[in-house]
């Protein structure tokens, strides 16, 4: 796919992507959500990929939608005609052209197998903000802003936000911030552990993949993809017996894998150790662990 809303660039094992709309402040469309998942299925697929970084051209990380359709913006039957109806003439909320835009992004990088890292260098509110909730870490420009606007808006919030963010910077924090709807500084999101560090605005990227290198350097790839399902999925588990079964399954694959032992002939022969297995072809059998919960 030629990519019109992004940037699509690898070097040294990391992948950066930008949004690219910098005239409209990378206001996010249906072109650009197309992309975006396109771009994290063509990075889950190789395996020269380790480590991706999320950032935006220009001084936005994201205004948000593009509101060019002005009050029709959020009509989804405006938009793309008329939603499915039951036989009562209730709305039918399978209809998959309904779907929210955002929250299909968001659950594509939640499957994402590298781990994701956002590089926040400018505004950053609604769809701008919620895309980020499902990267593992996100830094901060002096310059970034960031806004749960839906409130002010009028709608609701997006992206699976009401799951992700709450779990990152808790229930009151992120029902402050949605309440309100206002913009905030990158200091007020240090504060409230939505980002993990602010930097100024030349030392973002560089920050960024110094960052990234510590995840590359030195680890196994199939043990990164495992490590970061792990922890996102069984971050709702109901009861810590859930991760043990994981766990087990986990170390007894791994155990019996050649990364494993050279991951411990190396350490004992005070080496650096060469790790061979691949993300796209010796994923353990027991992954996918979870039973897949497609929209329907």
């Amino acid at each position: 796919m030629a990519y019109e809303t992004i940037k699509y660039d690898v070097a040294d094992q990391i992948l950066t992507i930008t949004l690219n709309r910098p005239e409209k402040l990378n206001a996010f469309n249906a072109t650009m959500m197309n992309e975006l998942i396109d771009a994290f299925d063509k990075a889950d697929a190789d395996d020269n990929v380790r480590a991706i970084i999320v950032t935006g051209e220009g001084r936005a990380f994201c205004a948000g939608a593009d509101l060019s359709s002005g009050g029709d913006t959020f009509d989804r039957d405006a938009k793309r005609g008329p939603a499915k109806r039951l036989a009562n003439g209730d709305v039918d909320y399978s209809d998959p052209g309904i779907r929210d835009g955002g929250g299909q992004v968001t659950l594509r990088i939640f499957k994402c197998l590298k781990p994701v890292i956002g590089a926040i260098n400018g505004p950053a509110v609604g769809i701008g903000v919620t895309m980020q909730l499902p990267m593992d870490i996100r830094i901060a420009s002096d310059n970034a802003r960031f806004g749960f606007v839906f409130s002010q808006r009028g709608i609701v919030p997006e992206a699976a936000s009401s799951w992700f963010l709450p779990r990152l910077v808790g229930i009151s924090q992120a029902l402050e911030w949605c309440y309100s709807g206002r913009v905030f500084p990158a200091q007020e999101a240090l504060a409230g552990h939505l980002v993990s560090k602010v930097v100024a605005p030349d030392q973002l990227i560089p920050t960024a993949r110094e960052l990234a290198r510590s995840f590359i350097d030195k680890t196994a790839p199939v043990s990164i993809a495992l490590i970061r399902q792990q922890m996102w999925r069984l971050m709702g588990a109901d009861d810590p017996m859930e991760a043990h079964k994981v766990d087990s399954r986990g170390i007894y694959a791994r155990g019996r894998s050649d990364d494993v032992k050279e991951g411990v002939t190396s350490f004992l022969e005070k080496r650096p150790a060469q790790f061979k297995n691949k993300v796209s072809t010796d994923m353990p059998s027991y992954y996918p662990w979870w039973a897949e919960r497609e929209y329907k």
